[in-house]
């Protein structure tokens, strides 16, 4: 039954800092059935409701955020949708504009002087373009392109590397020639544009319109002559809308992470408060249920104990005055009735210990030194430790003082500790009390710690209850008594241990 076996050169630490023990080793005394599959089984069905809670927490705030995200596309791609709505009416405007001071100021004027249209000539090309450009000046605009109505060619542009090239009107010269104007977007680049090393968003706005005679009463429904191409550069304007996306982006995300790490920790401090409160009231229950298994147990014990103990001591007394008879009528033969008298006591005293475990009696407090009484228990266990081979090695705290216990009950109670540690080291080795007090609330702790053979988990979790042990001989109720005895006093016992390895266990008082 016990904890690590260490070499003879670590000494075990009693100050403050050296006697700390958790939270679980405080009460595994009331929670080592925990790790039994049905007591883990109710733990998990008593927290299922606050883990749905948690559940949805959790779904609600990722709903939450996937919504959000989708709101900023949205209002992105409705500023976006704006924007190219207003800049396509604007371009619209501008071409029918263009479109009458272009066949007023150039078209007319150069079929009466000229007889006819041919750009091919220098006079005729910088007249168009001085008309153009004149038109477009205060303009954001990127380029004018005029293409014929026969051919898919382009006769004039502001850029002059596209004069002349033919065939790239596309679906939307051809739609223009038809009388319906329309627009076509060439954009780049997305959200992912503001981050450094990625290309700048960059939008185009290419409008097209057919390019119609115009009557005297300024009706644009005339001839179609040929397609105005209006483009203009919309990419100030689409990465302002990009960036408010981002923005919106990243305020939401903030704003989500930001609850959802409210969120975590509310949850966080809830799960412990309901693991912590659901622990506890399955140890109530374990408690309740041993208790009342133990009081009909006790009872039957108590009873049982009682008809036996006046028939043994018969026995004992009868063995006493045959012994003095054999001395006399044969002597040398009074060992016979010696061992009448022996196994009696020793059946005697198993009988006092039912009693009790049946029947504790009540404690009487009154403030000792415990540094005393545990040097009173060392003195006595002494020549035992001698027989064994056991180096005791001890390490009491000054700052413990006088606590309020009952000196003789909890004596019994170090005494069932050191025996065990000294019966689980059959070849030797070293025994450790100290003592220290807590630093978080002043609570004094008592460790015993062994090198024996140690015990595995399962003898780990069962080392309390009663009637449980792993010798020949005893009745397993020297612990259980123990920790009763703890109890009373308001204080806990926990025990640490792994096989070959020796045992730790650590007395907590308030």
């Amino acid at each position: 039954m016990r904890q690590r076996r260490l070499p003879p050169a670590i000494r075990l630490s009693a100050d403050a800092a050296g006697c700390v023990v958790t939270e679980d080793e405080r009460q595994s005394s009331q929670v080592s059935s925990m790790n039994d599959p049905e007591q883990l089984e109710k733990l998990r069905a008593g927290l299922m409701p606050f883990q749905l809670v948690k559940y949805f927490s959790f779904t609600s705030l990722g709903v939450i955020l996937i919504f959000t995200l989708f709101l900023s596309w949205f209002i992105s791609k409705h500023a976006r949708t704006v924007m190219l709505d207003q800049s396509e009416a604007y371009s619209l405007l501008l071409a029918e504009n263009l479109n009458q001071q272009v066949f007023r100021g150039f078209v007319l004027p150069t079929v009466i002087r000229y007889g006819t249209i041919a750009l091919s000539n220098p006079e005729q090309f910088q007249r168009l373009d001085l008309i153009v450009r004149n038109v477009t000046a205060s303009m954001k605009m990127e380029t004018v392109t005029i293409y014929d109505s026969n051919v898919n060619i382009i006769s004039y542009s502001t850029n002059e590397e596209l004069i002349g090239r033919k065939n790239i009107g596309g679906l939307e010269y051809e739609k223009a020639l038809l009388g319906v104007a329309n627009s076509q977007i060439v954009s780049s680049g997305s959200i992912l544009s503001l981050l450094p090393g990625i290309q700048d968003a960059h939008c185009l706005l290419k409008t097209f319109i057919p390019f119609r005679q115009v009557r005297d009463d300024a009706s644009g429904d005339g001839q179609i002559m040929g397609v105005l191409e209006i483009t203009q550069d919309l990419s100030v304007d689409y990465t302002a809308i990009v960036r408010l996306q981002g923005r919106i982006i990243f305020v939401s995300s903030l704003v989500m992470f930001i609850l959802f790490l409210v969120l975590l920790i509310i949850v966080s401090r809830a799960g412990k408060i309901m693991e912590k409160r659901v622990r506890e009231r399955l140890s109530l229950e374990q408690k309740l249920s041993d208790a009342q298994r133990l009081a009909h147990l006790g009872t039957m014990v108590a009873t049982v104990s009682h008809e036996i103990k006046s028939p043994l001591g018969i026995v004992r007394s009868t063995a006493e005055i045959l012994a003095k008879r054999i001395r006399k009528v044969a002597p040398g033969n009074e060992n016979l009735a010696e061992i009448i008298i022996a196994e009696t006591t020793r059946l005697n005293n198993i009988v006092l210990e039912f009693l009790d475990f049946a029947r504790p009696q009540k404690v009487k407090l009154s403030p000792v030194d415990i540094n005393n009484l545990i040097s009173q228990a060392l003195q006595f266990i002494k020549p035992e430790l001698s027989e064994n081979n056991i180096i005791l090695e001890t390490e009491f705290s000054p700052t413990v003082g006088r606590i309020t216990i009952d000196p003789d009950h909890f004596y019994r109670a170090l005494l069932n500790i050191l025996v065990n540690a000294i019966q689980a080291m059959p070849e030797g080795g070293f025994l450790r009390v100290s003592t220290g007090v807590q630093v978080s609330d002043g609570s004094v702790c008592i460790t015993i710690q062994d090198s024996g053979v140690g015990m595995s988990e399962e003898k780990n979790a069962q080392i309390f209850k009663p009637f449980f042990t792993d010798k020949n001989r005893g009745t397993g109720l020297g612990l259980a008594i123990t920790r009763n005895i703890i109890e009373q006093h308001h204080g806990t016992i926990s025990v640490s241990s792994k096989e070959n390895e020796g045992s730790t266990f650590t007395i907590t008082l308030p």
